[in-house]
C-alpha cells in the first residue's frame, strides 16, 4: 500500500487543530515501544508521523539520510548519527528475479548484508541488501565487510537514485476507514501498543550511470516514534 504525500500533509493539518506540536527530548530505551498514550489524538499523530516518513524516503535518493534527519529533529539521540549493526551469520542467496533487476548473470558474485540500522539505542530499520560488489570501489567494499557503515554512507559517491517497486504500511493506528467514519479503537487509557515493524520499501539502487547496483528490502521498525507524542 502505497502513502502518499497528500494524505501525510492532510494528516498534520489535522493534528494542528487537535493539539500543539511540541517534541520533548526523551526516548525510549533499547527494544522497548515508545510510552505513546492509547487515545484517539495519539493514533492519529503517530499514523502522520508514520506516513511524513513513508512519504520522505520514497522521495529521497538516501533512506540513511532520511533517517538521519528523522533522528535529528526528533531528538532520538544525544549524537544523531546512524550506525548499521551487523546481523552476523544471515545468508539470504539473490533469486533469479532479484538477479534480473539487477542485470547478472548466474555467474557474477552478489554479496548479502543484514543490518539494524540504529539512532543511539532505538532501532529504526531493519535492511536486507544484496549488492554486486564489482560495480563498488574497492574502498566501497572495505568499509561494508569490515566496518558499521551504513549502505547508503558507503555508496554515497555513487550519487546513487532510489527506485522504490513495492511500499506496504504494515501497521495503522487508525482502522481502515477511519476518515470516513469508522469508529476508532476503544481507548482503555493506558499505553498505546505499536508493534516492531510499521512499514516497508523494497528498492533498487543505481549508480549516476544508471545501472543498478543493489537492492534493498527495508522494514521500518517503532523505533522511528522513541520519542514523547506531541503535546506530551
Amino acid at each position: 500500500m502505497l502513502l502518499g504525500l497528500a494524505r501525510a500533509w492532510r494528516l498534520l493539518g489535522l493534528l494542528a487543530v487537535l493539539g500543539p506540536l511540541a517534541f520533548g527530548a526523551a526516548r525510549a530505551g533499547a527494544g522497548e515501544p515508545p510510552s505513546w498514550p492509547d487515545t484517539v489524538l495519539a493514533r492519529t499523530q503517530a499514523l502522520a508521523l508514520i506516513e511524513t516518513l513513508n512519504a520522505e524516503i520514497l522521495a529521497s535518493r538516501s533512506a540513511t539520510f532520511t533517517l538521519e534527519a528523522w533522528c535529528a529533529a526528533h531528538k532520538i539521540a544525544p549524537e544523531p548519527k546512524i550506525v548499521a549493526h551487523l546481523v552476523a551469520g544471515a545468508r539470504k542467496d539473490p533469486t533469479d528475479e532479484q538477479r534480473q533487476r539487477l542485470r547478472v548473470d548466474a555467474a557474477e558474485p552478489v554479496k548479502y548484508r543484514r543490518v539494524e540500522l540504529a539512532c543511539g539505542s532505538a532501532i529504526l530499520s531493519v535492511a536486507d541488501n544484496w549488492y554486486v560488489p564489482a560495480r563498488l570501489t574497492p574502498e566501497m567494499n572495505r568499509l561494508l565487510e569490515t566496518t558499521d557503515t551504513p549502505f547508503g554512507k558507503a555508496v554515497a559517491p555513487l550519487m546513487p537514485t532510489r527506485q522504490n517497486f513495492a511500499a506496504m504500511l504494515l501497521w495503522s493506528p487508525l482502522p481502515k476507514g477511519w476518515e470516513m467514519g469508522a469508529a476508532p479503537p476503544a481507548s482503555a487509557g493506558g499505553t498505546l501498543e505499536v508493534p516492531a515493524a510499521l512499514f516497508e520499501h523494497r528498492a533498487l539502487l543505481f549508480d549516476k550511470g544508471n545501472t543498478p547496483f543493489s537492492e534493498v528490502d527495508e522494514v521500518y521498525q517503532r523505533g522511528i516514534l522513541a520519542f514523547p507524542p506531541p503535546g506530551g
